[in-house]
């Protein structure tokens, strides 16, 4: 999320929350993709990672794309956070260790997306080049300690940080050294919701093990091939990973209500202030919580749609969905992965047929899934089928999905050549990760800094 939400209105029930999901159902002809993706800067020469300030810094690179591209800076206390587009189709923010995140604008089809993603790639590296900065599209930091890691100037990461180690394990290291690239899509009705939610759920995993790009950790191999798949299982349980309610026939908005209004919250926004608020649930809040503390105690919209927005389910529910299980990757995974969810979930057959596919899998199986597919990505297993061949399955019902689209481009393609990369892990078994483990074991002599040359964008 690039800027955090002022809207005041009171909210009197939670009646209102659930209307407030409600209200993103659309019209089929109306549905969107936007993709986000994120990338480590570093510096070329050395490959240390670049600092908040200076005149080499991420700062630089922030301030450098606002007057090429005449967007509006978010400023958080005094320091430049991120850009928006004017009319809000587009935004650049920071992740808290600096990684850069471009959140595209919501888009009609992947053909836009991969033009959106390279046009923004061509302009940071017009940007970063001077600086002798560059970037690099994996899933996990491959060679800085957290000690090393910048921290970005971002109240709200503050508090984070403060709060993570106190749920989690590994909260820290998904904040300050992991990347990811999500798309979010639309959903009909409630019906369509509770479907697609459910078949995302289940195949979050075999997108994780597709995507799988993060094997090394302080320079050295960590015996995983997403090690943010991972940290994300040792984050915040509260929070983050499966739903099981989701698994569950009756499934819709009000469960995904009552469900977020028992998380802890991460702060409220008070007169351009984020007050510390890991002390209480939304609940708890909306009750009156802070009654007798401050002024402005009463709960409002824009307190509720910041609380959404810090949940970290592996699929998680706004006005839209949010697919949230894939590793960073380089310039074709950024198309792949919206590629990927569109042409499963953007066709009522298609979405039927991955809904069939996936009916025996109970959230107990998927859970053990997930468990696999950090070290074993397509070697996992569920029931008695490796996600290679599943992978496989899945990749047919998506190719079908994108030729039902019909969506072409200037030269009459569709969207399915969008897949290739895909396809081709499927067809050599091997994802971006094992290819990287035998480089580091191969010709890069049990080095990772090669990786910073030949897999940078």
């Amino acid at each position: 999320m690039a800027r955090d939400t002022t809207d005041q209105t009171p909210i009197t029930s939670t009646h209102e929350l659930v209307s407030y999901l409600a209200d993103g159902c659309k019209a089929a002809q109306d549905y969107r993709i936007g993709t986000e993706h994120e990338k480590f800067p570093f510096f070329v020469d050395d490959h240390r990672p670049v600092p908040y300030a200076g005149k080499r810094s991420i700062a630089a690179l922030l301030n450098g794309m606002a007057s090429m591209l005449g967007w509006e800076p978010i400023i958080d206390a005094g320091n430049i956070i991120g850009l928006v587009e004017p009319t809000g189709q587009g935004a650049i923010s920071l992740e808290p260790g600096g990684q850069f995140e471009l959140s595209g604008a919501p888009l009609e089809t992947i053909h836009q997306t991969c033009r959106e993603s390279n046009a923004h790639l061509a302009q940071l590296r017009e940007i970063a080049e001077p600086l002798g900065i560059g970037f690099l599209g994996i899933g996990g930091s491959p060679k800085w300690t957290l000690d090393e890691t910048p921290r970005m100037p971002k109240s709200r990461y503050a508090i984070m940080s403060n709060y993570m180690p106190k749920v989690g394990s590994e909260g820290l290291d998904m904040m300050y050294r992991t990347c990811t690239i999500q798309v979010n899509l639309d959903f009909s009705c409630e019906a369509d919701m509770r479907r697609k939610m459910r078949v995302a759920m289940k195949l979050q995993p075999v997108a994780t093990a597709l995507f799988a790009s993060s094997p090394f950790t302080d320079g050295r191999l960590n015996g995983l091939k997403s090690w943010r798949g991972e940290i994300w299982r040792n984050t915040d349980n509260q929070r983050a990973g499966l739903l099981p309610f989701v698994f569950e026939p009756d499934f819709g908005f009000e469960r995904y209500v009552e469900w977020a209004l028992d998380v802890p919250m991460y702060f409220i926004l008070r007169d351009g202030v984020y007050r510390d608020m890991t002390h209480m649930t939304f609940r708890q809040f909306m009750a009156g919580g802070l009654k007798g503390e401050i002024a402005d105690w009463q709960a409002n919209m824009g307190d509720w749609t910041n609380h959404l927005s810090t949940l970290f389910p592996d699929v998680r529910l706004k006005r839209f969905i949010e697919m949230r299980g894939a590793d960073g990757g380089p310039w074709r995974n950024i198309c792949a992965l919206p590629a990927f969810w569109v042409g499963l979930l953007y066709d009522d057959g298609i979405l039927a047929e991955a809904d069939q596919l996936t009916r025996d899998w109970s959230f107990e199986m998927v859970r053990s899934l997930q468990g696999q597919v950090p070290a074993r990505a397509l070697e996992a297993s569920i029931g008695s089928r490796s996600l290679n061949e599943i992978g496989r399955d899945v990749i047919e019902l998506s190719r079908r999905g994108l030729q039902r689209r019909a969506r072409l481009d200037g030269s009459g393609h569709d969207e399915t050549h969008f897949l290739a990369p895909l396809e081709e892990i499927l067809a050599r078994r091997q994802t971006m990760a094992d290819m990287m483990i035998g480089l580091y074991q191969g010709r890069w002599n049990g080095s990772v800094d090669p990786l910073f040359d030949e897999f940078a964008f």
